[in-house]
């Protein structure tokens, strides 16, 4: 069996080829169920180093195998390759060349990452005992979530995975740390849009109007209750409106004010429950206020849940690869990943890599400032093929 020297010395052997992958990559980003020339780049490399692989799966998406001389296992790497509506504020030489899109996610970065082990992989795949598969998947970013879409494919219908597993970069950890955690760690996600309606007028004469401005303004209050009074103080749950659209003047009432929002929680029964309890709400609001309201609730990701099992797993096969100090056991968060979709159905894990620590990558995701400490690029698909290699036998 290889060692963990083997995966490093072979990840800072290729390092130079995943810089270059990813640079490309950051040139070249695609919005979400747009992945054409991105698929097409990926599918090039998999054919020139003779990997089979099926495209156009879930929209854009691709899975590629290496398949052992022994049957066992099936382990999946799974990586996303969309990129977000972000003008890029990066003065570097490979910055986005397609104007208001941007890799700004780190999906650039976790592409080729999944390149990189697979090509180690694919160079030792008559040691292997199974088959490891790579799933690069498209519109992570976009509801309903391309790892939904994958999972609908007849692909997927007969093939049961032990493992699978995805890395995903983290500017609140220093360059270098892998954070993980067992159980629960990122939350569902659903949009809220509420219209109100009503009979809009002069402001200076309230007793002939519906005040839709009013209303809308004490239905977000009211909802606000439902986090601090319904919620099980043990789940933690958010519910925030971001947009207040109230068209009118100093002096106008408007006939109608929307409202847009997100509610994120970590437990499905509850989710469920608290998303009745909006619609519920939302009309008594109205009612009360002799105004009509209109609610529409786009249900997006589940709850990302890690398995513990893989998680002492993966947490004792990174411990072979980096030194203790730089493992780091991380915290719930209210962002969400359709990554989710993989682990209602399989085993699987996400665990992050740490790539902060200097000013130009101490961004946060989602900013047009965002970047990667590229010290990452020596050892971190090193790390992703070995734990899929360990994770075999």
């Amino acid at each position: 069996m290889k060692n963990s020297d083997y995966f490093k010395h072979k990840a800072k052997e290729s390092s130079t080829l995943i810089r270059e992958i990813r640079e490309w990559l950051h040139q070249h980003p695609e919005l979400s169920f747009n992945e054409v020339e991105t698929a097409s780049y990926i599918t090039h490399k998999l054919s020139n180093w003779n990997i089979p692989f099926r495209q156009n799966i879930g929209g854009h998406g691709i899975i590629a195998w290496i398949e052992g001389s022994l049957p066992g296992k099936n382990i999946a790497l799974r990586a996303e390759i969309d990129a977000l509506p972000i003008e890029e504020a990066n003065n570097v030489l490979y910055a986005s060349k397609n104007k208001g899109i941007m890799h700004a996610c780190g999906h650039d970065v976790h592409t080729a990452f999944l390149l990189g082990a697979i090509k180690i992989l694919s160079e030792i795949k008559h040691e292997l005992q199974g088959t490891i598969y790579g799933i690069f998947q498209p519109a992570e970013e976009k509801i309903p979530g391309g790892a939904y879409l994958m999972l609908q494919d007849e692909f997927f219908k007969n093939l049961k995975f032990d493992a699978v597993i995805a890395q995903h970069v983290l500017p609140d950890l220093p360059s270098g740390h892998i954070g993980i955690k067992p159980g629960p760690y990122m939350a569902s996600t659903d949009e809220i849009y509420i219209t109100i309606k009503g009979k809009g007028g002069h402001a200076a004469t309230p007793h002939q109007i519906n005040d839709t401005v009013l209303a809308a303004s004490q239905l977000v209050v009211n909802l606000q209750a439902l986090v601090s009074r319904f919620t099980n103080p043990t789940i933690p749950t958010v519910l925030s409106f971001g947009k207040f659209i109230a068209n009118g003047a100093t002096n106008i009432i408007p006939n109608e004010v929307k409202l847009e929002g997100t509610f994120r929680t970590f437990d499905e029964e509850w989710r469920q429950k608290a998303l009745s309890q909006i619609i519920h709400t939302t009309h008594h609001i109205a009612k009360s206020m002799n105004v009509e309201a209109d609610i529409k609730i786009l249900n997006g990701y589940p709850s990302l849940i890690n398995n513990n099992d893989l998680f002492e797993k993966i947490k004792a096969i990174v411990e072979t690869f980096l030194p203790n100090e730089k493992i780091e056991i991380l915290e719930m968060r209210t962002t969400a990943e359709d990554f989710a979709y993989f682990a209602q159905k399989y085993p699987s894990l996400m665990y992050r890599i740490g790539t902060g620590g200097l000013e130009y990558c101490s961004h946060p995701l989602h900013s047009p400032n965002f970047n990667v400490n590229e010290e990452i690029f020596s050892f971190a698909h090193g790390l992703l093929a070995y734990i899929a290699y360990k994770l075999l036998f």
